[in-house]
């Protein structure tokens, strides 16, 4: 039986050495899966980080067990280039995040430096106009912009989730939602 081969991506870089990744076009059928999530109910539950807790933003958990197999499928092969022979990742949370137009988002970080966990994130769009904002942006270790990845129909970003990185909500001009669909896994040791 053959080994899976990771997805190569389309950008890859390092921020204070950890690792963030970007893939395009392994996705099709996003116009199904944004007509679904305008159907989803959202609750305004999550939060970046403690201090920020007064401000609370859309978000619907799933389980990973109904995460859609093709966009399941991808995100392993995507992760699965990150592992290494003594480590591997093992996915544990699924979730949906709404941001529109007035929303405030915070920066945060996923886990812990010592963690090295991943963190997947999918851009479920029909289309997105470069003037609609809603980037990712990413921060080094002395708080300053290290790089920022737009929304993009079907785009998928993997990162070390121990990069500081906050969504930022579309601008005014924007009329339609800003989802990213994650999917988080932990660092695992191999037998």
């Amino acid at each position: 039986m053959n080994s899976p081969t990771p997805l190569i991506p389309n950008r890859a870089m390092e921020i204070d050495k950890r690792p963030l990744r970007v893939f395009d076009g392994h996705l099709s059928q996003v116009a199904r899966y944004v007509q679904e999530l305008s159907m989803a109910l959202f609750a305004r539950t999550e939060i970046a980080r403690p201090e920020t807790s007064a401000y609370r933003h859309w978000v619907k958990e799933m389980k990973l067990e109904t995460v859609p197999r093709a966009i399941f499928e991808v995100t392993q092969l995507a992760v699965l280039g990150f592992s290494t022979p003594q480590f591997g990742y093992r996915p544990y949370r699924a979730y949906v995040n709404f941001a529109s137009f007035g929303d405030m988002l915070f920066t945060h970080v996923d886990c812990t430096p010592e963690q090295h966990d991943l963190t997947a994130l999918w851009y479920l769009c029909d289309e997105w106009d470069l003037e609609w904002g809603g980037e990712t942006v990413f921060y080094d270790s002395q708080d300053e912009i290290a790089c920022a990845i737009r929304p993009r129909p079907g785009r998928l970003i993997v990162f070390d989730g121990a990069i500081k990185h906050v969504g930022r909500p579309p601008n005014r001009i924007c009329f339609v939602p800003r989802y990213t669909f994650a999917v988080k896994f932990e660092r695992t040791q191999k037998r």
